[in-house]
Formats: structure tokens, C-alpha cells, sequence
């Protein structure tokens, strides 16, 4: 049995947010965020934009683009940090949105690392026959927990949902999920937390320590994940890595000594939108025609916990 991606979608926010706007109400500039970050713009959701909402979105892209209906869903995984609820889940908000009345859902928390979890949590439970169809999502609503006066903090982040179909095939022809590498180091927790006690919610991180470990972990954990799989790094079209800052994703494709060329990047519009990232650059990549039936693709996230993960895969 092979899994495949057979369909994706992705969700933004209306209002868009650039640097200069920013400016006016914070000690920055759209010099000072782009010549450290590559942002120029992200995503803020309103008050009726809620995290099942775009959730549900993205999923009704991704179902209609892999030609199945929400019923024939056996599986919804929501990668999220950001639920809104402590119940019931933001998984189980997009099922009740979508109609997919057959499917288990329950959310998955590994920050910014949470599209890949929810992606190594299903392909596990579909190789063991639990179901021929997951739906797996990865979003975040990152800016209602952020201090708006802090500007180490509020200019990085957007909101945004993204979402894949996952199918089960035995099709010879077929693409398949290859590899993973995973890990996490609770250990360092306190470099990139947020609370959700009324009086201390606001996301807080040591910039540089994050740098460190991002610069240092992904292209180790793609290493391992490629030789799992077999596979040389010159065979891979595109490293889609988590968007947190352009010059992380620089540092890894140097230390790859891979061609920045390979590495694409949606962060001058998107900004970081956590567990969003992966999903929605995957979605507009298809969308743009970039994706083909064979390529061999890299996905590589990092986040809070410290967590951290890279698959290798045959689209």
C-alpha cells in the first residue's frame, strides 16, 4: 500500500497587513522587518474568521481537488497550537462544517511543527488499515496571542490554514510517503512558549535560540530522513520548510549545499503562520502548476515544544 497526496487547500485571512501599517502603531519599519525576516505582509484574521472556519475551507479545496466527498473521510487531524477551545476540538468543529460524519477527529499540538506531526500520526494510522482517506490540516491563529507593543514578536506571525487529502493505493504508478525523521527536546520549552491564562497569553521567544537550533536541527533532520528513504538530495525538486525567517531557510539550504533555488518561499505575503506554513505553500505550489506526479519533495518543520520533524516524499 502507498499514501499520496491527492489533493490540497489552503485558507488566508481577508485583511492583509504590511510592514508600513504596521509602522504606525509599532517602533518598526518595513526596512527593519524584511532585512531580517524577508516579511512584508501577513494575514490577521477577524472576528468571524475563526480557525474551523478556515479550516473548513482549505479542507473543501483539498476534498474537491482529490475528487472524494467528506463522507468517504475515515480520519481528521487538526495541527494546531492555536484551537480557540479547550473542546470541543478544532478538528471536530471542521468535521460537523464539512459533513464528514464517518471520520475520528482530534487535534494535534506540536506548534509550528504541526502539520508534519499530523502527517506522521496518519500515514501510521493508515498503514495499519485504520482508513483509506485522512484529512490532515495545519493552522494557526498565532496573532490574537501576541503583545502588539512587542516588536521582537508581532511582526513575524499571520493566520492561515492549510490542508491535504491523504489517500491509501495499491497503484503501482503511485507516489508514496517515503520517510520520516521526528523529534522534540522538551527540555528547551521556555525558548518559544505562550500561556492561555487570561492574564498571560502572549506568545514569547528568545529569537536567537530559535535561530540556533533551526539553523542546526533541519538540515540534520533532513539528512536522516533522505537516508531513510533512500534517496540522494540532488533527486529533490523542492525543500519545502517551515516559513518562520528567510534567512533560516538560507542558512539550511547552505548547509545543504543545496541551490536556494529548490527552497520556495510564500514569506513576503504569508509571514509565519506557524502550523500553516507548510500546508498553504504546498496548496499554492500545486495551485501554480510547480507540482508534478513523481517529483520527490522535502517537508521540514520546526516549532515550540521544541519540536521538529522532515519527510521525504514521491508526489
Amino acid at each position: 500500500m502507498k499514501i499520496i497526496i491527492a489533493g490540497t487547500g489552503s485558507a488566508l485571512p481577508v485583511r492583509s497587513v504590511t510592514n508600513d501599517e504596521l509602522a504606525k502603531t509599532v517602533d518598526t519599519s518595513d526596512e527593519w522587518i524584511r532585512s531580517r525576516t524577508g516579511i512584508g505582509a501577513r494575514h490577521i484574521a477577524g472576528p468571524e474568521e475563526e480557525l474551523d472556519v478556515l479550516g473548513a475551507a482549505a479542507a473543501e479545496q483539498a476534498l474537491a481537488r482529490a475528487g472524494i466527498s467528506a463522507e468517504e473521510l475515515g480520519l481528521i487531524i487538526y495541527g494546531t497550537a492555536t484551537a480557540g477551545y479547550v473542546t470541543p476540538s478544532a478538528a471536530c468543529r471542521v468535521q460537523a462544517r464539512i459533513g464528514a460524519v464517518n471520520a475520528v477527529c482530534f487535534d494535534l499540538n506540536a506548534a509550528c511543527s504541526g502539520f508534519l506531526y499530523s502527517m506522521y500520526t496518519a500515514e501510521s494510522m493508515m498503514r495499519m488499515g485504520r482508513c483509506r482517506y485522512a484529512l490532515i490540516i495545519g493552522g494557526d491563529m498565532v496573532t490574537r496571542y501576541l503583545n502588539w507593543e512587542d516588536r521582537s514578536t508581532c511582526v513575524l506571525f499571520g493566520d492561515a490554514a492549510g490542508a491535504a487529502v491523504l489517500a491509501a493505493t495499491d497503484a503501482e504508478d503511485a507516489g508514496d510517503i517515503l520517510s520520516f525523521s521526528m523529534g522534540s527536546n522538551g527540555s528547551k520549552g521556555a525558548v518559544l512558549s505562550c500561556r492561555t491564562l487570561p492574564e498571560d497569553h502572549y506568545l514569547t521567544m528568545n529569537g536567537q535560540e530559535v535561530f540556533r537550533f533551526a539553523v542546526r536541527t533541519v538540515p540534520a533532520c533532513i539528512r536522516d530522513a533522505l537516508e531513510k528513504a533512500g534517496a540522494e538530495k540532488e533527486e529533490v525538486k523542492y525543500f519545502i520548510l517551515h516559513q518562520a525567517n528567510a534567512r533560516i531557510i538560507e542558512a539550511a539550504a547552505k548547509r545543504l549545499e543545496m541551490p536556494l533555488d529548490r527552497f520556495p518561499m510564500n514569506l513576503p505575503d504569508t509571514a509565519n503562520t506557524s502550523a500553516g506554513t507548510i500546508p498553504v505553500l504546498l496548496d499554492q505550489m500545486n495551485r501554480d502548476g510547480r507540482l508534478q506526479r513523481g517529483d520527490l519533495l522535502v517537508l521540514s518543520g520546526f516549532g515550540g515544544g521544541l519540536t521538529w520533524g522532515a519527510a521525504v516524499l514521491r508526489y
